[in-house]
């Protein structure tokens, strides 16, 4: 006769003990998975909005810090020539040689290192000339980035970003 906890009883936990283990080795579960991928989702979710956000003020502050550089060559510039480029010119004169040979022989450049950037949405930068407003005052020169859009205007990440 068996008693309990005897001969038997210690095979029947072996074998339970055994079945558990080969449970646990043989991985997840197909709503386990489910429900991981669940609360991933919900954590992005939550935080993508946020980085992307990041992400556009950083390119707004990258653009207003390459228009301050780009206007500081061309004060360099206007040292060296006596003058900004015209709209003509435009900011291609940080880079290149005037044609003019009075205005060349002046022209102590490159005012940048390699070629003109674009700015962070990949658009050349805008170049706005000094102009004579009505009462005989000379504007200063401004370079703009149109910022996301492209286009004049707009707020956001859309807005005119400049120096």
């Amino acid at each position: 006769m068996n008693a309990p906890g005897g001969e038997n009883s210690g095979v029947s936990e072996m074998g339970t003990k055994s079945r558990t283990q080969s449970r646990r080795a043989q991985g997840f579960s197909l709503i386990e998975l489910l429900v991981a991928l669940a609360i991933m989702a919900l954590l992005v979710s939550l935080v993508a909005p946020r980085l992307f956000n990041q992400v556009d003020k950083s390119k707004i502050q990258a653009a207003r810090a390459q228009a301050q550089s780009i206007k500081t060559s061309m004060n360099t510039l206007r040292l060296d020539i006596g003058r900004f480029p015209t709209a003509d010119e435009g900011l291609s004169l940080l880079t290149e040689p005037p044609s003019d040979p009075a205005v060349a022989s002046l022209w102590f450049g490159p005012y940048l290192d390699g070629d003109l950037p674009r700015d962070p949405w990949g658009n050349d930068y805008i170049y706005v000339a000094p102009t004579v407003d009505d009462a005989g005052r000379t504007t200063s020169p401004r370079v703009l980035s149109y910022g996301a859009d492209a286009q004049p205007g707009g707020a956001g990440m859309n807005q005119d970003i400049g120096a």
